[in-house]
């Protein structure tokens, strides 16, 4: 069972440490839920270091597969609120008063409920059920608060409506242990698809109107900041000047991502990151080492792109996935940090669907048209004070440091893209 296991686990997209030889995989938990089950698996790993949890939903009389029914049992389970015990531990459904608006009826019509598993590329499985409410399986369980769940439920409280209302919860937990999400139930959003894609569609065809759309998700952005920084006396979400101590894990934080990059790399382009890191590094210093005091801390998104906006179908934008980066710890996640993290990550996703559309377009003009993107959002956000601006550069830097090491891993032939942008960053 571990060879076939985890060869299976390798080819999934949300299994985390395909880099890690796996030594076993054993069932670790397991609970029922009627015609469907709740497997945890136990991932061991041959470098040694603790063991990995991932959940996996299987048809009942099979081994774990991700069998289709498993997800409807899920919604029911919170629709009814129930605890389901496991052999170390135990799932815990809860729901909310949405649920009611959203699903009438849910502990009778949950099971009705119709499955759309979505194919798209993430850390998670997303299933839709009757166009009406999207299913979240957080696969990997990590112990302690999850800031999506957390955050959504925040930002809903706060008045944001730009986000998924949430109607319902899973935790699972051992029984000496410390809960740790495993499932969210949220309102589906009809859309056209996240805003990455929306954003190279509109390229393609109207560059002035993906100047307006940046505009809209500047707004939306701006809101979201707000809502976030709208109850300061909430020990999770302060709003606050940055203390000395976050300052420095800013620096420390972009000062590791530039030792990344530099680590990713090898030949020539080694050579160029190598050439530019002491600049690179200077300028973090400099940043950080007089943002004390300027700075504003609070909550954030953590992980803000296009690809973590949805495009309504009514023209809006909605907000999604407030994991935060997931190589990050939960705890790491969940700690007060710039706002400008955020825009400055929302400015390298603008980049990324410039260049990219620049790629197959020699007419497209990608400075240019960055360049007014980029004034755009920042205008409908609020604007950027001189104060800071460099903050906003070094968060940029540093974004782009990420990217570099993420492309080496992921996408070599992508590379030419942020290396281009640090060199020119630090310029």
């Amino acid at each position: 069972m571990t060879q076939g296991l985890a060869a299976w686990l390798l080819a999934q997209r949300w299994f985390r440490s395909k880099q890690r030889p796996i030594a076993s995989v054993t069932e670790h938990d397991r609970a029922s839920l009627g015609y469907a089950a709740l497997t945890i698996l136990e991932v061991a790993h041959a470098d040694g270091g603790a063991p990995d949890l991932y959940l996996v939903p299987s048809v009942e009389e099979r081994e774990p597969r991700d069998g289709e029914g498993a997800w409807v049992a899920i919604v029911q389970a919170m629709a009814d609120g129930a605890e389901l015990r496991a052999s170390h531990g135990a799932f815990t459904c809860t729901r909310t008063d949405a649920l009611d608006e959203l699903l009438p009826s849910a502990s009778v019509s949950a099971a009705a409920l119709h499955e759309r598993r979505l194919e798209v590329e993430q850390s998670n499985t997303s299933v839709v059920l009757d166009e009406r409410l999207i299913l979240k399986l957080y696969r990997l369980l990590e112990p302690g608060v999850n800031p999506d769940l957390e955050v959504s439920l925040f930002l809903a409280d706060a008045g944001f409506a730009d986000t998924p209302v949430t109607a319902g919860a899973m935790t699972w937990a051992s029984d000496d242990g410390e809960p740790a999400a495993a499932a969210m139930l949220q309102a589906f959003v009809p859309s056209t698809g996240d805003a990455w894609s929306a954003m190279l569609g509109q390229l393609a065809k109207d560059p002035d109107g993906a100047l307006a759309m940046a505009g809209r998700i500047g707004e939306v952005t701006a809101r979201m900041h707000a809502a976030l920084a709208s109850r300061p006396a909430d020990p999770a979400f302060p709003a606050r000047p940055a203390t000395v101590a976050e300052t420095a894990d800013w620096r420390a934080s972009a000062e590791r991502q530039l030792a990344l990059a530099v680590s990713s790399l090898s030949g020539g382009l080694h050579e160029r990151m190598v050439a530019i890191a002491p600049a690179v590094t200077a300028r973090f210093a400099d940043t950080f080492g007089s943002a004390t005091g300027e700075a504003l801390a609070t909550r954030i998104h953590g992980d803000y792109h296009l690809g973590q906006l949805l495009a309504r179908t009514d023209g809006g934008f909605s907000v999604i996935d407030f994991e935060g980066e997931p190589a990050r710890p939960l705890a790491e996640r969940r700690q007060p940090a710039s706002p400008l993290r955020d825009v400055a990550g929302m400015l390298r996703s603008l980049d990324y669907a410039g260049r990219t559309v620049a790629q197959d377009s020699a007419a497209f003009d990608a400075d240019g048209w960055l360049d007014a993107a980029r004034h755009a959002f920042i205008e409908a956000y609020g604007g950027i004070g001189a104060a800071e601006t460099g903050l906003l550069a070094a968060f940029e830097l540093e974004k782009a440091c990420y990217e570099v090491r993420y492309e080496a891993s992921n996408r070599p032939d992508w590379l030419w893209l942020p290396l281009a942008a640090v060199e020119r960053l630090i310029r």
